[in-house]
């Protein structure tokens, strides 16, 4: 990436290695709680990013021949490797060449570069240092300079790995994140089931609409003990609805006598009653709307869920959450993040929505968007309306745990970027600027999600 120069290059300078906050993601607290070296350059930089092998699966490349969760057949990894190397080009363009080329020169210490011709040569360089003490997992999370991590666990997860590592003498701070979707959208194919397993769970009875909310509440708070400071939900359409009667409506989905409108009804009514339980425990909600899940068939059927399918639809914020907001988006004390993939509606609905209600926060770039030119949109279309103080910072929402700092310095960087332009048009002066790099690279993130120990 072009260096950056003048007061763009100064700003960057002086945010470029505070500590990474990493409030959202998904990593996996096992790397971590093991502490074992990484298996191959495959199973470490392909196989886990999604990004990566969603762009080669475009062009072709069968999943299977990718080493992604193909049953039945194990890949060789060096042969994936090779498969990468040799497709290189195919990443020109995209965040994933800036973070891939990231993590083999500055964090790998690979000098060659990527070719079809450097595969074998980088793929044993790789192996070698994968062995070696300062590359395992937590050794990177202390040379990344992370502060904190958050991962993403299921409502049911018994977050064995997350007690190991508070057992363990080691101080990296590795913290769950609740998201309960299983157990509260009933289109989720194993929704009975789950909410069965939460009551065991629990020991709450969930036979009626108050035990199941009682036993929310009880894993809520077991989250929570563990270190937890957030919950996370992800839905296609942003929709909230109270019910009048929701235990009426629960026991039709149990008898499976319900109406097909009662599945998103439960569900947005749910998402209020998760809002009210944040108002009462202190977790940070966090939404991640518009993205419709697995939509290649074939793919989801033979390799199951999240091979890189999920594909961005048009939200409307203003009259989703209009029924949670009316219940508790006047709480002081409550924070909602709201995440967007429908980038249309930064100006037109989350700035003006974060602008106004005490709750709101807007989360930063997400997925498909989290690149230089998606970061300058994002400033752009929100700050006018929304400010800086109604921004959540930065996470990198990764399973790729090496590109963590790779993406946190493209945001740094674009951070530094804006408020340079911000400088040069006279919106304020350097001293401003200089005051509000360290917000957006780590502060607003710490303050968003509650992380100060």
């Amino acid at each position: 990436m072009q260096n950056l120069t003048g007061a763009a290059g100064a700003l960057y300078e002086e945010i470029r290695d505070l500590p990474i906050v990493s409030p959202h993601g998904h990593c996996d607290p096992e790397w971590f709680a093991a502490d074992a070296a990484f298996p191959d350059p495959a199973a470490l930089l392909v196989v886990p990013d999604h990004y990566v092998f969603r762009m080669l699966y475009s062009q072709g490349h069968a999943l299977a021949d990718l080493g992604v969760g193909a049953p039945g057949k194990q890949a060789d990894p060096r042969e994936v490797f090779r498969r990468f190397a040799k497709n290189w080009h195919l990443f020109l363009g995209t965040p994933s060449r800036f973070w891939m080329s990231y993590v083999l020169h500055e964090t790998l210490d690979v000098a060659a570069p990527l070719s079809e011709t450097t595969a074998d040569r980088i793929y044993d360089e790789v192996s070698e240092k994968l062995q070696l003490p300062n590359y395992r997992p937590r050794a990177l999370f202390e040379r990344f300079g992370i502060e904190v991590l958050a991962t993403t666990d299921g409502a049911l997860d018994d977050l064995v790995h997350h007690q190991k590592i508070k057992d363990s003498d080691w101080q990296g701070r590795v913290i769950p994140t609740f998201r309960p979707d299983s157990v509260l959208d009933p289109n989720d194919p194993q929704f009975l089931a789950n909410v069965e397993q939460l009551g065991v769970i629990s020991g709450e009875d969930v036979a009626s609409f108050s035990g199941y909310l009682s036993a929310l509440r009880k894993r809520r708070a077991f989250f929570r003990k563990m270190g937890a400071t957030a919950t996370d939900h992800a839905i296609e359409v942003v929709h909230t609805v109270w019910l009048d009667d929701p235990e009426a409506v629960y026991q039709r989905l149990r008898s499976g006598t319900h109406a097909p409108e009662d599945h998103g009804a439960f569900y947005g009514h749910m998402l209020i009653e998760m809002a009210q339980m944040s108002v009462e425990d202190g977790l940070v909600m966090q939404i991640h709307g518009g993205s419709r899940r697995n939509t290649n068939p074939a793919v989801l059927a033979a390799f199951g869920r999240d091979k890189g399918a999920d594909i961005p639809v048009a939200t409307d914020w203003v009259r989703g959450l209009e029924a949670l907001l009316n219940r508790v988006g006047n709480t002081p004390d409550f924070t909602l993040i709201l995440f967007t993939l429908d980038e249309t509606t930064y100006a037109r609905e989350l700035a003006p929505m974060a602008g106004h209600w005490p709750c709101l926060r807007i989360g930063p770039p997400w997925w498909f968007h989290d690149s230089s030119a998606g970061i300058a949109r994002y400033f752009d279309q929100v700050v006018e309306t929304a400010g800086y103080f109604n921004l959540a910072g930065f996470n990198d929402d990764t399973r790729a745990f090496l590109s963590i700092p790779a993406r946190h310095d493209l945001w740094r960087r674009g951070v530094a970027q804006h408020l340079s332009e911000q400088v040069s048009k006279g919106v304020f002066d350097l001293a401003d600027a200089r005051m509000l790099a360290p917000l957006l690279a780590t502060d607003l993130a710490r303050d968003s999600y509650r992380l100060s120990r």
